[in-house]
């Protein structure tokens, strides 16, 4: 199986098919399992697809930290050096849009082409002065509270939002809905309240006024996790040069719901 050392930890990744790459980002407590449909897709049209597990999700080790932005980019580039990748396609779901604007404010875009932000949680998720619709700090809090002595049940309580229960055309087999909340169960807990607190308390907003690259932002328009008018149109209008395509009764997991149309703006995008 292929591993990479990235920053003291061993780090698990799938490279699927041959040509030009994307590397897929995975969401907040999800392991690069969840692009699977993605990365089969690309692979059959001719494109190199590449996708990792965080650190302290799905196969990668769990080094007990470093689970804060900085390091997080700086496992994504190690990535991208290791296979040593050029003209790539960065493709982000939910918390993975903030490390790859990172990554770009970091390490340059010498490497990278154009990035995909699907249901990014992008911009600024923390209340702040001029952030007023932002997440307050004590529900943030309470939220940390609840995942340190329930993770599991916060898991569970919060997948019908997740898939988009009760929205047309978000209906999915109980299989796939079992095997999504298992992987979001196998995060460990230390990891996942990392990963959401750095998340949850960075402000992009300056990084992407710094991002140059084409960008291609899907957003559902029922959205829970990420709101479309807090996080994707925000983020559309912060960008130099991105588009926006609103997802109609779409929630937070359209790369499963709406798989298909999502699979065909990919290849659209990075056809280009």
């Amino acid at each position: 199986m292929p591993f990479l050392n990235a920053n003291g930890a061993q780090l698990f990744y799938r490279d699927w098919g041959s040509g030009r790459p994307v590397v897929f980002v995975t969401s907040w407590a999800l392991s690069g399992s969840m692009w699977q449909y993605q990365m089969q897709h690309l692979a059959d049209k001719g494109f190199r697809a590449v996708g990792y597990d965080r650190r302290g999700h799905g196969r990668s080790d769990d080094p007990g930290g470093g689970y804060d932005i900085d390091t997080l980019a700086d496992d994504l580039a190690a990535l991208v050096e290791h296979l040593d990748l050029t003209d790539v396609t960065l493709v982000g779901h939910s918390m993975g849009g903030g490390e790859i604007v990172r990554y770009l404010t970091r390490h340059g875009d010498a490497r990278v082409a154009r990035i995909v932000l699907v249901g990014s949680t992008l911009p600024c998720l923390p209340q702040l002065p001029d952030n007023p619709n932002g997440i307050p700090a004590a529900a943030r809090e309470q939220l940390l509270a609840q995942l340190r002595v329930d993770f599991g049940g916060w898991i569970d309580e919060n997948a019908g939002p997740f898939f988009g229960d009760g929205l047309p055309g978000c209906e999915l087999p109980q299989a796939t809905r079992d095997w999504t909340i298992r992987d979001c169960m196998s995060v460990n807990l230390h990891a996942a309240i990392g990963c959401l607190t750095a998340n949850a308390t960075t402000d992009f907003r300056p990084e992407l006024a710094k991002v140059t690259v084409p960008a291609l932002i899907l957003h559902g328009d029922h959205d829970a996790s990420a709101p479309l008018e807090l996080c994707g149109r925000v983020t559309a209008e912060l960008l130099a040069d991105a588009e926006l395509k609103v997802y109609t009764n779409a929630a937070h997991a359209l790369y499963l719901t709406h798989t298909e149309r999502l699979n065909a703006d990919l290849l659209d995008f990075v056809r280009k």
